[in-house]
């Protein structure tokens, strides 16, 4: 299994899906990252639970406080882009790619991941670049007792008269574990007061990598809480926040919460979260984030998101409050199959390849009404058009699965997803498409690729994607 070309194939065109800038460099870091991430899970598995618990899985739950390896990737990764749009391109792609693995694996369980990235480990290895390697090596060691303990491990099982031949290397693993050991304690040592004696502690230190408390709250078009997600440091702040909600808003256990220790134990002008929800109560169709310092506002009229904000200054003095419009779905879903019809006309019928015909499939939008499975006529002109090639690639076998966003019950939304990912399949094999090319999968709200407290990012999880099962026999020579 190619896992290098599986997550161009389906990852890349989620990650671009919105970019509309430096498409060809984004998508080339993109190929230089997956080696990187598949080499590093494979090399730390406890990365992967590390990264399925984070609501929004980013660098930084990579490398946590190791801000040179960071950079050191960072560096060397880029190839032209702003440094903002980097690292957010980068971070756009560890949840998708996670949900690729799982969805491969058959299992979002660890140890299933991680054989599954054993028993492909040829896909990517050979394609690591020798800078990652060493980034790879530096996280993977996160200790010297672990790399003792490997070593350890090492030596028990060697037979003794194979000892004499293995000792130089066992001595240059010790020495290389002891300096990667030396340069994090250098690099981490706490910094001394030169007025006092006082020096900050190690617990200090951890404090001040914790990552910022998160809340997300959306409502719906009835104007109650419809989502809601925290990621808080402790129970207490939990309780604070399901208390205020059940209090203003009148709905009990409305919120998705876990406390996490990475996480501050406190938000930012948490006293005022009462006065900031009773605000929002209904009003329709508001998205609301608070991380960190900064407070945003989203609501479709961009004047009514202005209004808002200004009401909630006043209430969090310590907060920078932003507005912005809610995501132009119409707007979205134009820009997005009008690239896939691009993306299908630039495809030579005589020279076809069933690869290109599903990265352009799946950099369409297909918007079902609420509910629905029928098939907007827009994205009907665009599966037209990908039969036509698939037709003349009869060895081509993708596999049709459906997604939802976590709104309504989890049963109801996997009926409906199997139900339009049956629909786009049914279209297909009405305009000549094999049958026996198709397969159907409805996943419902599992896999999301977008934050679901928000109304963009429900939106982009309603979604349709297409996956080639057998790359080596699908082109037209």
């Amino acid at each position: 299994m190619d896992l290098i070309n599986i997550l161009k194939e389906r990852v890349t065109p989620v990650v671009l899906k919105d970019a509309t800038t430096h498409l060809t460099e984004k998508g080339n870091v993109l190929a230089t990252f997956y080696p990187f991430i598949l080499s590093l899970l494979k090399a730390r598995p406890d990365l992967i639970s590390t990264l399925q618990n984070s609501l929004n899985p980013r660098l930084v739950d990579i490398f946590h406080s190791n801000f040179a390896a960071k950079d050191h990737l960072l560096q060397a990764i880029n190839l032209g882009l702003p440094q903002h749009e980097l690292e957010t391109t980068l971070n756009q792609s560890i949840a998708p790619t996670l949900g690729v693995l799982q969805d491969l694996a058959g299992s979002d369980k660890k140890q299933d991941i991680l054989h599954l990235l054993e028993q492909n480990a040829d896909s990517f290895t050979g394609l690591l670049p020798p800078w990652a390697k060493s980034i790879v090596g530096t996280v993977g060691l996160s200790s010297v007792g672990t790399a003792t303990s490997q070593i350890q491990q090492a030596t028990s099982v060697t037979p003794h008269k194979k000892s004499g031949f293995l000792l130089p290397i066992i001595a240059l693993l010790i020495l290389a574990a002891i300096a990667v050991f030396l340069f994090k304690q250098c690099s981490h040592k706490p910094a001394v007061s030169t007025v006092g004696t006082v020096t900050e502690s190690t617990s200090s230190s951890a404090t001040m990598a914790l990552q910022p408390a998160e809340l997300h709250i959306a409502t719906g078009a009835d104007g109650k809480v419809a989502n809601c997600q925290a990621l808080v440091g402790n129970q207490a702040m939990l309780d604070q926040i399901k208390s205020q909600l059940s209090s203003i808003f009148g709905q009990a256990d409305i919120c998705h919460a876990s406390a996490d220790q990475q996480f501050a134990g406190e938000l930012t002008d948490q006293n005022a979260m009462a006065k900031v929800f009773a605000k929002i109560k209904g009003l329709p169709n508001i998205s609301l984030v608070w991380v960190g310092n900064q407070l945003t506002i989203q609501a479709p009229d961009v004047a009514q998101a202005q209004k808002l904000a200004d009401e909630l200054k006043g209430l969090v003095p310590n907060m920078q409050v932003v507005a912005s419009q809610s995501a132009d779905a119409p707007n979205a879903v134009s820009k997005s199959n009008a690239q896939a019809g691009q993306a299908l006309a630039s495809i030579n019928p005589d020279q076809a390849n069933a690869n290109d015909v599903v990265t352009a499939l799946n950099l369409q939008a297909i918007n079902f009404a609420t509910g629905s499975s029928e098939i907007p006529a827009e994205n009907k002109v665009i599966l037209d058009k990908a039969a036509s090639l698939l037709k003349q690639l009869p060895q081509a076998k993708v596999v049709v699965k459906g997604f939802t966003d976590n709104v309504g019950k989890p049963d109801a939304n996997k009926a409906l997803s199997q139900k339009r990912a049956q629909s786009v399949a049914n279209y297909l094999t009405q305009q000549g498409v094999s049958a026996e090319q198709l397969t159907v999968i409805g996943l419902g709200q599992e896999n999301p690729i977008a934050d679901n407290s928000t109304k963009e990012g429900q939106f982009k999880n309603r979604r349709i994607e297409f996956e080639l099962i057998n790359t080596e026999t699908s082109t037209t020579n």
